[in-house]
C-alpha cells in the first residue's frame, strides 16, 4: 500500500487552515508534515486526529512565537508566502540544513506584492522575517530554482486585495508540483489561470472553502519497492495510488518501461516485474525526487543511463547528485556527475560499502534498495530519516525480503 503523499499533505493542511474548518483524511504524518502541523498550531489552528485530521482555525493573525519548520523546506517556502497574508510580523526558521537553503528569489518576489520579507543574516536564507499584508500585483521568479516558490505565491495570492500575476523567468522546472497546487486549489474553490508561457493569473477576493480532502497515495514513495522489484528480477504490486490526481512522480512507471521493465496499471495499483534492465536517457526536470532511486536502477542496468535536466537537485536536503555519486562509487559503480544529473555506466555488480546518507530520506531509502543486490552489507550512516516521507519503509523493505538491523 502506497503511503499518503507528503506534497499533498502539506498543501492540504495549509489550505484547510485557509478554509478555517476542514477535515484532511489519510494525511502523511512524517517529520516534515508534523513541522507543518506544529507551525499551523502556532498560527492559531486547532488540529485533532491522525487518520483524519479535523482542522479549525481559531484566529487569523501573526503567530506570537517563531515558526520552526525543522528540516522541512516545503513548510518554510509555503508558509513564508502565507504568513504574508497576516497582519503583524512573522519569523520563520529551521535547522542548520534549512538555514542554508536558498530563499532569496521568493523574498524578492513577495516585495512587489506588498510583503516585506527579508533574511535576518542577509544571505537569502532563513531565519526569515515576514510582514504583510499581501496586496497583490506582479511578480517574477526564476523558473529553475524551486517550483515551491511558485506554489507558495499561488496559494497566498487568491486572498490578496487585488489581482496578482506571477511569471516564470526562463523554463519552469518541476511543473507537476505546481499542477498539484492548482488542482488542489480547484478542490478548495480557488481559481488560478495558467498559461503555457509560465504566467499565472490569480484573481483577487477569493476564499478557500472545502469540508474535506483525502490525501492520495504517493508515487515517489512507491518508486522504491517498484525499483526493488526491477533490479532483483521480482514482481511487486503497489496499491493505494490515485492516478486521477496529478503527480509528476508517476513518471517512475514510464521510466521503468523505458528501461525494459514490464509495467501494468489497474485502477489505483501499479505492478512492475523485470528480468534485467537496459540503460535509458531520462529527463527528470519535472520529477527530481525520483533521481536517487533511478540512480540505483541505472547502476543495475546494462549500458549507459543518463539522468538529466534537474540542477535543483543540488539544493535538496543534501546535494543529491554529489551524495548519490559518492555512495555509488563506494559500491564500485562507474558514474559521472553532471550539473543537472548523472551518467551511469551500469551492469557491474555492486559491492557493500559504508554510505553517508547526509540525513536525507531519499538517499537512505535508495541505498537500502541497492543493498538488496549488493555483494556484502551496505552500512548506512543513520536509520531515522526515512519516516520524513515513508514511515512504513522499513516494514515494507523487510516484506520484500530485505534484511536490516540497527547497530550502535
Amino acid at each position: 500500500m502506497a503511503p499518503p503523499s507528503k506534497s499533498y499533505t502539506h498543501r492540504a493542511l495549509m489550505m484547510a487552515w485557509l478554509s478555517g474548518d476542514c477535515k484532511v483524511k489519510r494525511p502523511l504524518w512524517g517529520a516534515d508534515t508534523l513541522s507543518t502541523r506544529s507551525c499551523l498550531a502556532r498560527m492559531g489552528a486547532d488540529i485533532r486526529g491522525d487518520a483524519t485530521a479535523l482542522l479549525r482555525r481559531e484566529q487569523f493573525q501573526a503567530p506570537s512565537d517563531v515558526l520552526d519548520v525543522g528540516n522541512s523546506g516545503t513548510t518554510l517556502r509555503l508558509l513564508t508566502a502565507i504568513t504574508g497574508l497576516l497582519p503583524g510580523t512573522s519569523v520563520l526558521t529551521g535547522d542548520a540544513s534549512i538555514r542554508r537553503r536558498p530563499m532569496q528569489p521568493l523574498l524578492d518576489a513577495l516585495r512587489p506584492l506588498g510583503v516585506e520579507a527579508l533574511s535576518t543574516r542577509g544571505n537569502g536564507c532563513a531565519p526569515i522575517v515576514v510582514r504583510g499584508p499581501l496586496r497583490g500585483g506582479e511578480a517574477t521568479l526564476p523558473g529553475d530554482v524551486s517550483s515551491q516558490f511558485f506554489s507558495a505565491l499561488l496559494m497566498a495570492c487568491p486572498l490578496a486585495q487585488r489581482e496578482s500575476v506571477v511569471a516564470a523567468k526562463g523554463e519552469l522546472k518541476s511543473t507537476p508540483y505546481v499542477e498539484v497546487t492548482i488542482a488542489m486549489q480547484r478542490h478548495f474553490g480557488v481559481r488560478v489561470e495558467a498559461s503555457d508561457a509560465g504566467v499565472f493569473r490569480v484573481p483577487a477576493g477569493q476564499a478557500y472553502h472545502a469540508k474535506e480532502f483525502t490525501v492520495p497515495g504517493d508515487y515517489s514513495s512507491a518508486a522504491f519497492p517498484l525499483v526493488a522489484a526491477a533490479i532483483t528480477g521480482g514482481r511487486v504490486t503497489v496499491k493505494g495510488l490515485a492516478p486521477e490526481w496529478p503527480q509528476g512522480d508517476r513518471f517512475i512507471l514510464e521510466a521503468l518501461r523505458a528501461m525494459g521493465a514490464k509495467v501494468q496499471e489497474r485502477g489505483g495499483s501499479a505492478t512492475v516485474e523485470a528480468h534485467g534492465l537496459q540503460g535509458a536517457e531520462l529527463d527528470l526536470g519535472d520529477t527530481p525526487d525520483l533521481f536517487p532511486i533511478l540512480c540505483i536502477a541505472g547502476a543495475h542496468a546494462q549500458g549507459i543511463t543518463t539522468l538529466k535536466g534537474a540542477p535543483q537537485l543540488r539544493f535538496k536536503e543534501s546535494d543529491r547528485i554529489q551524495s548519490m555519486a559518492k555512495g555509488l562509487r563506494a559500491m564500485g559503480a562507474k558514474v559521472e556527475e553532471r550539473d543537472d544529473g548523472m551518467i551511469l555506466h551500469g551492469g557491474k555488480p555492486l559491492r557493500g560499502a559504508a554510505i553517508d546518507t547526509h540525513d536525507d530520506h531519499r538517499i537512505l531509502m535508495a541505498f537500502a534498495v541497492a543493498g538488496l543486490r549488493a555483494k556484502g552489507p551496505v552500512r548506512l550512516s543513520e536509520h531515522t530519516s526515512f519516516p520524513v516521507s515513508y514511515p512504513g519503509f522499513l516494514k515494507d523493505f523487510k516484506a520484500l525480503g530485505g534484511k536490516a538491523e540497527v547497530r550502535p
